[in-house]
């Protein structure tokens, strides 16, 4: 498939204006649990059978990445930004649960640098749908602005926790959601995509911000992110979040987690919470989420 979507990059490569209307499925997904278990210490996420929300993401990656590298596809796969990600946890799901798996791109619409997409992603469970996922993609075209200057950007909130982030961060995430485009894991890679160094998945990073507050979040709840300035690897991230329990809580809990494990914490969940992350020196925001019950 990489291979088809490099290919997707010679000029002349003719494409339709409009998406296609074809649906990728997987039927009965069975979770292999050591894989599980090794996402989750990629991403920070305790030990156990109930799946984490971002999980299935990985799951329905070969689908997502299947359909997007099609000769159908209005655009190369390579090249298009991750630019927002919704995903709703209808209810708790077990490692036991096999999954039926469909991912299909909806509403090409105009934007002001170029124009934007969505690929959805739904798992479903003995006819239920049991889990929603709806990636943004940014196709750029044109030179329109891409943001605010430093003057008109707000100063980040408080952090609750940092994180120094090596090069594995990349590799890692790459080996457990088999997302191994090259700016993420080469820092030639990176380079030719216009960053000085590799720079971390987006997913990961919402992963780690979810992580950082397990234990503390409804049953089921709706998980938006909007995705940033890139993090570039090696680096510091400042992480903040705000819960009904406030900011203080919030960062003694999680400096709790870190040092004693998430299963020595315990909290109440909160039915609503925003977090962000942010460069740890500069400020500069990465990523903006909030959590609803």
């Amino acid at each position: 498939m990489y291979a088809r979507a490099a290919i997707g990059l010679v000029p002349g490569f003719a494409r339709p204006d409009r998406l296609p209307d074809t649906m990728s499925q997987r039927q009965g997904v069975r979770i292999d649990r050591a894989h599980l278990a090794d996402y989750n210490r990629v991403c920070g996420f305790r030990l156990t059978d109930r799946l984490p929300a971002t999980y299935p993401h990985v799951l329905a990656f070969p689908l997502a990445f299947r359909l997007m590298s099609g000769r159908d596809f209005p655009f190369p796969v390579i090249g298009l930004v991750h630019v927002a990600n919704r995903i709703e946890l209808r209810r708790p799901i077990d490692a036991g649960e096999p999954l039926d798996l469909a991912v299909h791109a909806a509403d090409l619409r105009e934007h002001a640098r170029g124009r934007q997409l969505d690929v959805v992603s739904t798992a479903m469970v003995d006819g239920e749908v049991v889990w929603r996922d709806v990636s943004t993609y940014l196709r750029r075209e044109g030179t329109g602005s891409s943001g605010g200057a430093r003057g008109d950007r707000a100063e980040p909130p408080p952090a609750s926790a940092r994180w120094r982030l090596t090069p594995r961060v990349g590799t890692d995430y790459a080996r457990v959601s088999g997302d191994h485009n090259p700016i993420h894991t080469s820092r030639l890679g990176a380079r030719l995509f216009g960053f000085a160094r590799p720079i971390a998945h987006g997913m990961w990073s919402k992963a780690r911000c979810l992580a950082a507050l397990e234990g503390r979040l409804p049953e089921a709840y709706t998980v938006d992110v909007s995705f940033k300035l890139p993090v570039l690897l090696p680096s510091t991230v400042a992480f903040s979040a705000t819960g009904a329990a406030g900011t203080a809580e919030v960062a003694e809990a999680i400096e709790a987690t870190e040092v004693r494990g998430a299963a020595g914490v315990a909290a109440a969940a909160a039915p609503e919470w925003t977090f962000a992350l942010h460069s740890a020196k500069s400020g500069k925001p990465h990523l903006d989420g909030t959590i609803t019950a």
